[in-house]
């Protein structure tokens, strides 16, 4: 699993922001968002990475490192790699007051959805998305997305 991270860092070393490595959990390299997609790229079509299975959100304003930032991860999957041990995980922090990415949907297609859910309750704009609109919330909604961390429900 080191190898994979090994990988990237040769490759695209002025990228990656940090790495947190654990053989049996999990793989995860943080990125800018303006390399996002050569990653994302090198990963799918040199790495096998085939299928997004997931993309989460957090928000990073109120944890021990207290950044201002909201981090989207991709838990990357693949049907043709075997021997995978760990979770793989991209990711990258955006700035919260104003945060942009472009979309990953046109490199896996599976992640259109997840995509959507954290625009939703997060608010991360995904430039370049083909079809960005809500998808749990109502249309009628006003507030902020509701998995920030100033949101709090009405009644409390």
């Amino acid at each position: 699993m080191s190898a994979i991270v090994e990988q990237v860092e040769a490759k695209f070393s002025s990228a990656v922001v940090e790495k947190v490595l654990d053989e049996k959990k999990l793989v995860k390299v943080v990125v800018s968002p303006e390399n996002l997609r050569q990653v994302a790229l090198y990963l799918r079509d040199t790495m096998g990475f085939d299928h997004v299975k997931a993309v989460t959100g957090v928000d990073l304003s109120r944890l021990l490192k207290k950044e201002n930032k909201i981090e989207v991860i991709y838990h990357l999957g693949s049907y043709t790699r075997e021997g995978l041990t760990a979770e793989v995980a991209l990711s990258t922090k955006v700035d919260k007051s104003n945060p942009h990415m472009p979309t990953l949907t046109d490199i896996w297609p599976s992640c259109e959805y997840h995509e959507r859910e954290v625009y939703e309750m997060f608010g991360v704009v995904f430039e370049g998305h083909p079809d960005l609109r809500r998808l749990l919330l109502p249309e009628y909604w006003m507030d902020i997305p509701p998995m920030l961390k100033e949101y709090e429900p009405a009644g409390r």
